[in-house]
């Protein structure tokens, strides 16, 4: 009888282990992808956001296009007119920024 009783504790104890263990990783998956914002409420990207993410992206290819050409990659004619381009482009780019933000449209994340 006292062989059955342990038995018992041991398997209970077991299964409360397990239970603990996976309440344990429950909570730890929930805070690792919980949203830190209610997704219907979180605000959607204004254009200002918009331009000023690719104006990053056009100043990244800027100095890769640079980094390039000055490691030989590129012939210097295709170098002139891919960088013309991409001046163009950013030009194009911070002028309309600058016309929204006069007209006092601005992004969420000022930088």
């Amino acid at each position: 009888m006292a062989s059955c009783v342990i038995a018992f504790a041991e398997r209970r104890c077991t299964e409360m282990g397990a239970i603990a263990g996976l309440a344990l990783a429950l909570a730890v998956f929930g805070y690792m992808f919980w949203p830190e914002k209610n997704p219907f409420v979180q605000a959607d990207k204004t254009r200002v956001d918009y331009l000023r993410e690719r104006k990053d992206a056009i100043y990244e290819n800027l100095r890769d296009l640079n980094f390039e050409f000055q490691a030989g990659k590129y012939p210097e004619q295709d170098y002139v007119e891919q960088r013309s381009g991409l001046e163009d482009e950013a030009a194009r780019v911070i002028a309309e920024m600058e016309m929204l933000e006069g007209r006092g449209v601005v992004g969420r994340g000022r930088m």
